[in-house]
Formats: structure tokens, sequence, C-alpha cells
């Protein structure tokens, strides 16, 4: 049995899609795969008494695995900080991250350990990733999002924590432009250093898009009609505040959009409707007119009314743009990546299996 942890540099990263990718991947080669993630702290909730990852159990019911979510996130970072604050000596959060990993790894042949936002978040409770490492005799795959020449910096620096227990690294959401410099000046000065890198991947709009359903809760806005499309992925954004005799012709340049508008400006609507628009978001919480409504309901475009202004609504997406959470569509996105770009050789024979 192997053990592959896959961590990051910062939030964001893609960390859970490859998770889920790797996952699938390793499944459809016959491999037994569990899958744990030790600290929970972003997207978490409660369940039962305990804080509980949204990704992890988004990912248990992708890749049908069997352990509860208690075993699969034993340890949730924010009571755990509570309690170490309060003068709570020994809490245990290494025995309780060995005894969920000895049930999840019962008859696997790999398990993929997912690790927190961060190197070193977790360190609070003696579980940074390089603890974790160590504990369970993992082999550290680093998947880092790209910021420029930083991302070299970081990736060096990451070597220097996680030593030999480095397998090597992925480059994420790399402009299409920079991936001459990355692939021909980076990626090899990378190796010579010792670090090898499996994967370049470029920036891709669709993994970076919000579905309609997620940018209404974004505004705290409702949708109107068009629910059954709340699924549509929104790859764009556009502002419609211009005259109407120049609204169509700017609004034809840009696919796949939510246009962002006045709930008055039944003019900007309706030509936005006669263009490539995945929702219309109206703004000020002015219904719109019927007559938007019915053409709407022709076109199959959801309409989100949200109270925010214009200004803040644009803010609002804006923030969550690349930063939601992987649906089924992106999932089969990020894999079609991988299965172009990723260098699956090199991992088999690093964790010791046959591809």
């Amino acid at each position: 049995m192997v053990t592959l942890y896959i961590t990051s540099l910062e939030d964001y990263s893609g960390k859970s899609a490859l998770c889920i990718a790797l996952g699938k991947k390793f499944i459809s080669y016959g491999l037994a795969v569990g899958y744990m993630k030790p600290i929970a702290t972003a997207t978490t909730k409660w369940m039962g008494g305990r804080l509980i990852s949204e990704d992890a159990e988004f990912i248990k019911q992708v890749l049908n695995l069997t352990e509860p979510l208690e075993i699969l996130t034993p340890v949730g970072l924010d009571p755990a900080l509570e309690s170490i604050i309060e003068g709570e000596a020994d809490l245990g959060f290494e025995r309780r991250v060995k005894e969920a990993f000895k049930q999840v790894s019962k008859g696997k042949d790999v398990v993929i350990v997912e690790g927190a936002r961060t190197l070193m978040e977790g360190a609070i409770v003696g579980l940074p990733a390089s603890r974790i490492a160590r504990l369970l005799k993992a082999r550290v795959l680093v998947i880092a999002r790209y910021t420029r020449h930083s991302v070299i910096d970081e990736l060096a620096a990451a070597q220097m924590l996680l030593g030999s227990f480095l397998l090597g690294a992925v480059i994420n959401a790399v402009p299409r432009q920079q991936l001459p410099y990355i692939e021909e000046v980076a990626v090899p000065f990378l190796q010579k250093e010792g670090i090898r890198v499996l994967a370049v991947l470029p920036e891709d709009k669709e993994l970076h898009a919000i579905n309609v359903k997620d940018l209404a809760a974004t505004l705290g806005g409702r949708i109107l009609c068009g629910s059954q499309m709340a699924g549509e992925l929104v790859e764009n954004l556009m502002v419609g505040a211009m005259t109407v005799d120049r609204a169509i012709e700017y609004l034809r340049r840009t696919e796949n959009k939510a246009v962002i508008t006045g709930g008055d400006r039944t003019d900007i609507q309706l030509a936005a409707l006669e263009t490539s628009t995945k929702c219309l978001v109206l703004t000020g919480n002015l219904e719109p007119s019927p007559l938007v409504i019915g053409r709407a309901e022709e076109r199959g475009v959801p309409i989100v009314l949200t109270s925010h202004d214009t200004l803040k609504a644009v803010e609002l997406i804006e923030e969550v743009f690349g930063k939601t959470r992987f649906c089924q569509e992106k999932i089969q996105r990020f894999t079609t990546l991988l299965d172009e770009r990723f260098d699956f050789a090199t991992l088999y024979k690093r964790l010791g299996l046959r591809g």
C-alpha cells in the first residue's frame, strides 16, 4: 500500500480537483483507493457535533468511499485552536490521525491524503504538512497555482520543508502566454534543483467559472426564472451600463457571460438576451418587466435579482471567480487536462505502482 499526500502552497490551487482526478485514474486501473483529509479547515460545516470538510464530503461521493466523514476528517482545526487557546493540554490530534488512517487504508492499494490550505497550516496542533508526511510515510505531491516568478521560489521552499518526502510538483493555471517560459525555462531549472514537475496545466476559463446557482448565493439573490439552468457555468462578466445603440455590438464580444445591469434597464436586458448570455443579474432589487422574463424563459436564461448595486455585485462575483468548488463538469475538464499533460509514468514509478 502506498500513500500519496497532495498539498498546496496557497488556497484555491486545485488540490481537491487533483485528489479527485488522480483517485479516479487509480480506480480506472483497478486499484483500491482510500482518501482522507486529516485537517479540516476551509469550506467546513458542523455535522453530528463535529467539523466536517465539504470538500471531503464531495470526494467521498465521487470516489464511492464507505468510511464515515468523521474518519475521513479526524481533526477540525477551528475547534482545536479554541481548545489549545483555552489551555487544554493533550488533545491527541496525532493519535486521531493515525487511527483514522489505519481505518481508511485497510484493504487499499493507494491512499490519497489531502493537505490543508498551506504547507504550514496545522502547525498549531503539531500537524503541518511535513509532520503528516512523516507520520503516514507518504510521498508528497505539491500543486502550485501560477504566480509569476514567485512560484519557483515557493516550490524551492516546499522542497526545503518536505525534503526526501517530496515526490514532485504540478504548476496549475498558467496563462497561455506564459506557458513557453514555464515549460522551457522554469521547469528545467526546477528539475536541476531536484524538483520534478509532473505537469504544467494551462489556465482554463471553464475551471474558473461559477455556476448560476452559486453566483446567486454569492449575491444573496434569488433566481426569478430559468432555475432549471442554474447549473450552467458563467465564464465571464459584463456590465450593461452603455447606451442601447452600442449594447448589441458590445455584448456580442464575449460569450458564456453574466450580464450585470440595473433592474430598470429593460433595453440592455433585452439586448443581452440576443447574445451568448448564461444569466442576467439585475441589481437594485428592481424586478424586470414581464417582457424580459418572457424572453428569458424562451431563451432558457436565468435571471438573478439582487439588492446590491451594480458596483457591489461585480465586486462580490469577482471575488469568487476561480474559487468555487468543483462540479462534475469541472472534474471532467480537469481530468482531460491531466490526461493531456500529466506525467503518469513518472508518478507510478515513484510510487511503485504499475500503470
